[in-house]
């Protein structure tokens, strides 16, 4: 497929406003608000509901969140394809207030229910009325100790749109347009540049990590800056809402106790020897006395061939149709309807995702596909997400998503079946080897390098709080210290990669976030060993999981499969299976005679 064919693969979102365009969006927005302001009539009500009315006005509700939904989904698609164009970051904008309106509107609901006594809160839970919202009642409840009065949210309700969501926008439209240009004068975007680490030929990678700083450099201090308010913003938040740290809102909201959540983040503290071992061998591998912070992606072999588009797409829907023809037949749907968008381009947001829209409408996967091998792999991983939202799309508005925690389970669970099917149809050593050192490196930077980006955002937080506001220098420091806590001695951290969190857009976006990675790495790790052990009975408990959306908890989720979660050893189980991998690529290399 040439670089034309390839730049014709783009998503069709028409579909989410009836083919309307701009003019949809405005459309459903207008629906939105009118079902919003008789939903409101019930304010004030709320207590008195009977299972029966409950369940209505939970039925009406989630109609407007599908509204909506639509409505969102298709101005924040439209804008990530193209975030310098005016007129979509006007769309987005326009949506976001209509939104903010319309939960101001429907404000009333959760401070009315989490105000009903636990009594009657438990008898109306259990009646059939609410299947397909319960679970979500139930977590509301949670947040009683957190919520203001009524006049308070709806300020801060009213208010995020030129706060939070306000500075996420512009971080987006800044990191997005960073061009990168290269010893040649030739500029490309971050992603493109980014990819050039991999590259065997060490003259590339360090070219590409000197292009990318001097490419972060212009507008660091606003990056800066940016961050700085919204760690502000959070602060101010937490304080009102009686958070005790910084991370115990996020962790509320993914129902993850904070205790596990500790657990996970000290279990893998605790084996930063591993990653510090790989490195210290690709150092060798490489001929290298040790990694610079441009090698720790380095390609060791350079038998990493590019892997066209067709190719790519067959091979991914090969293994998922081997392992279950459901899934097989649901993931080729995202090719013959469009509903993937695959080239690189100026403006297109950075990286890879896939976007839940509203359960009565299909996601989409955003790619920046470059043909390395790597983007197979990622392929398989945003098509995971992908299924697994459709699966998860019976359970209703309310129940379609899971929390970040569990929501990384099919997508790594789907990369490994791809892996091992790349990994079989190899015979040459050293090919195998390099397969095998891209496993390991793809498992240290989804569990370590996200947990000392944890590290990283923790520290920044409280000395947020603590010290006023980070200047560069000081984001540059807290950086490098929690990058080095986890790779040691084994690469060196020149002062060129001090400005490399600035474009993360985790940071920003979602704070905390980024553990949810290696939580949802090692599930899906157990996961997989359970496959490997049952075989094909494996797979309808997996499905089950996978189509019961968000409709329980974690621990009853993964519990379907035969995990748990509450095992000390649960965490432990899983860096075992990674330091197996790194293992099993030192034997490959020594096959290979590359040690």
């Amino acid at each position: 497929m040439t670089t034309t064919e390839l730049n014709d693969l783009t998503w069709d979102i028409d579909t989410l406003v009836d083919g309307r365009g701009p003019a949809g969006v405005q459309s459903l927005m207008d629906e939105g608000r009118t079902r919003a302001a008789a939903l409101a009539h019930s304010k004030g009500k709320i207590s008195s509901f009977d299972a029966g009315a409950l369940g209505l006005f939970m039925k009406e509700l989630g109609e407007v969140e599908e509204i909506v939904g639509r409505a969102a989904s298709y101005a924040h698609l439209w804008f990530a394809t193209d975030t310098a164009d005016p007129e979509r970051g006007a769309l987005l904008q326009r949506v976001q207030e209509a939104a903010t309106e319309i939960a101001t509107l429907l404000l009333f609901f959760e401070l009315e229910w989490t105000k009903v006594p636990d009594e009657k809160a438990r008898e109306l839970l259990v009646d059939e009325a609410l299947t397909q919202s319960r679970h979500h009642l139930e977590v509301l409840r949670r947040y009683r100790d957190h919520l203001l009065s009524e006049p308070e949210e709806r300020i801060l309700t009213e208010k995020a749109i030129t706060a939070r969501s306000a500075w996420g926008r512009l971080f987006s439209e800044l990191t997005s347009a960073i061009e990168v240009e290269d010893e040649g004068g030739h500029k490309t975007n971050l992603s493109e540049v980014l990819s050039r680490l991999s590259s065997h030929d060490r003259d590339v990678r360090r070219n590409a990590g000197t292009a990318v700083t001097k490419a972060l450099q212009p507008e660091l201090r606003t990056r800066a800056y940016i961050y700085n308010m919204l760690m502000h913003d959070k602060a101010t938040d937490d304080r009102l809402r009686g958070y005790t740290h910084w991370l115990q809102s996020f962790n509320l909201s993914q129902e993850a106790p904070d205790d596990a959540v500790d657990a996970l983040v000290t279990a893998v503290r605790g084996r930063y020897d591993l990653p510090q071992r790989w490195y210290s061998l690709k150092a060798k591998l490489l001929g290298l006395d040790k990694l610079a912070y441009y090698d720790r992606a380095a390609a060791i072999t350079e038998d990493d061939a590019e892997v066209p588009w067709d190719e790519a797409r067959e091979i991914v829907l090969d293994c998922y149709s081997s392992f279950s023809g459901e899934l097989g037949n649901l993931a080729r749907r995202f090719f013959d309807e469009s509903w993937i968008d695959v080239p690189t381009r100026t403006g297109k947001v950075q990286g890879a995702f896939c976007a839940p829209t509203v359960s009565s409408h299909h996601p989409y996967v955003l790619l920046n596909y470059t043909h390395k091998r790597r983007d197979v792999l990622t392929l398989a991983h945003e098509l995971g997400h992908g299924v697994h939202q459709a699966l998860g799309s019976v359970q209703g508005p309310f129940h379609q998503t899971t929390p970040l925690t569990v929501a990384e389970t099919a997508s790594v669970f789907g990369e490994t079946i791809v892996f091992n099917r790349l990994l079989g149809l190899e015979d040459s050593p050293r090919a195998r080897f390099a397969l095998l050192a891209q496993k390991v490196e793809d498992s240290l930077a989804t569990v370590f390098r996200q947990v000392a980006m944890n590290g990283f955002e923790a520290r920044v937080h409280n000395a947020r709080r603590d010290e006023g506001e980070l200047s560069v220098d000081r984001f540059g420091d807290l950086w490098i210290a929690t990058q080095k806590e986890m790779l040691g001695d084994a690469v060196e951290l020149a002062d060129d990669y001090r400005s490399w969190w600035s474009y993360v857009p985790h940071f920003i976006q979602v704070p905390g976030y980024v553990y949810a990675y290696a939580f949802g790495f090692l599930l899906a790790v157990s996961v997989y060993r359970l496959y490997e052990e049952r075989g094909e009975s494996f797979v309808p408990n997996y499905l089950e999981m996978l189509s019961a959306g968000g409709s329980r908890p974690p621990e009853e989720l993964a519990g379907i499969v035969g995990c748990d979660l509450s095992d000390p050893a649960f965490w432990e189980g899983g860096l075992a299976v990674i330091e197996r991998d790194i293992e099993r690529a030192e034997e490959a290399a020594g096959a290979a005679a590359l040690l």
